[in-house]
């Protein structure tokens, strides 16, 4: 016999939930099944309203963000005539029962989960249900050769994002690059890197991310460790990017010339990818290599160039070259270089060039009616 549960249990919020918002509801008499189910909650990181039967559910039914029924209260719950909703997922514990299918069409519930097979899928959809839909816009950098900016670039309209006061997260997709964090100046700042998240599957807790990862005058950034560390595959770039554009207005992305899968997973979420090409020859022969590949995966791919030209050779011609629109002209910036040396952030002086390009940029970006993820 199915132990039952005193009426209105006591559940204590995992760390991190947030009071107020609407919670997931739990509605089963079983102790052992609320046992489990509390536990992928708390996995989750997500905390649960509790109702023991159909009448306690009356109440939360229509509000709850999700519904999980546990299968010993699907008959009562059917004859309850309680409205129908979508969100509903039946919960039971027996594979070969093949009563589980009717009493799910009978309390309309959109999925069935047999439990321990579906612990997973349970645990993301526990956590989907409390976060806010993804909402960033993802902007992607690509040097079209070694050295050509694009990591500062990338850094750039981190640094002018965050002075907008717009949850920007800056991630470095690039394991062979100089790394964002030293263009910064925040190699020692405290946080996660890459070779705590290599393991990340599926749907990672947005509000956690941002929590764990470094911080410069408000820009997130994820960063990798200076002494390489384990390398980082599709699934768990995909699980990180997921998490990015949930918790960010704005994501911006260091991406690699050479894309392995972690690089094309990344690549595959951004809405615009700018290719960062100086004004040289051999640098637009190059560019044109990585614009190809690029091109692949990314539907909107446009053209910075950074001077100077040594030839006297103009953007127009090289965006012509290349077969891409023109999105701006990095002028020279004295000093730049000295002050990234120091430490100091790119566009920390807004009326440079760098900082003025970034702007123009972001503007574009981010305008109404732009699509945003």
């Amino acid at each position: 016999m199915t132990p039952s549960l005193p009426p209105g249990p006591s559940v204590q919020p995992p760390a991190g939930s947030s009071p107020g918002l609407p919670r997931p509801l739990l509605v089963t008499g079983s102790a052992e099944l609320l046992d489990d189910l509390l536990r992928l909650a708390v996995v989750a990181g997500v905390e649960a309203e509790v109702a023991v039967d159909p009448g306690a559910a009356r109440r939360p039914w229509a509000g709850a963000p999700l519904v999980l029924v546990g299968d010993d209260q699907a008959a009562a719950l059917a004859r309850a005539g309680l409205p129908r909703r979508p969100d509903v997922v039946l919960v039971g514990g027996d594979l070969d029962d093949a009563g589980v299918w009717p009493r799910a069409v009978a309390v309309g519930a959109e999925h069935v989960v047999i439990l321990p097979d579906g612990e997973t899928w349970l645990i993301e959809r526990l956590a989907a249900a409390t976060e806010p839909p993804a909402r960033a816009s993802v902007v992607g950098v690509v040097g079209g050769r070694g050295g050509a900016g694009a990591t500062t670039l990338a850094a750039a309209l981190g640094v002018v994002a965050a002075r907008r006061r717009l949850a920007c997260l800056l991630l470095d997709a690039d394991p062979l690059g100089g790394g964002v964090d030293l263009v910064l100046g925040a190699e020692e700042a405290a946080g996660l890197r890459w070779s705590d998240l290599t393991g990340s599957r599926g749907r990672v807790s947005a509000a956690a991310l941002v929590e764990a990862l470094p911080a410069v005058d408000g820009l997130h950034l994820l960063a990798w460790d200076r002494d390489g560390g384990p390398s980082v595959g599709a699934e768990a770039m995909t699980a990180v990017m997921g998490a990015a554009v949930r918790a960010s207005d704005l994501v911006v992305v260091d991406l690699p010339r050479h894309l392995g899968p972690a690089g094309e997973a990344a690549l595959s979420r951004v809405d615009v990818v700018y290719l960062v090409v100086p004004a040289e020859v051999r640098a637009v022969a190059s560019a044109g290599r990585v614009a190809a590949g690029v091109g692949l995966l990314a539907g909107d791919v446009r053209l910075v160039v950074r001077g100077p030209a040594p030839t006297g050779l103009p953007a127009e011609v090289v965006a012509e070259s290349l077969g891409l629109p023109l999105a701006g002209w990095l002028r020279p910036e004295p000093g730049l270089s000295v002050d990234l040396d120091r430490g100091e952030r790119p566009a920390a002086r807004s009326r440079g060039p760098l900082a003025r390009l970034a702007a123009a940029l972001l503007d574009d970006v981010l305008r109404p009616g732009r699509r945003v993820a």
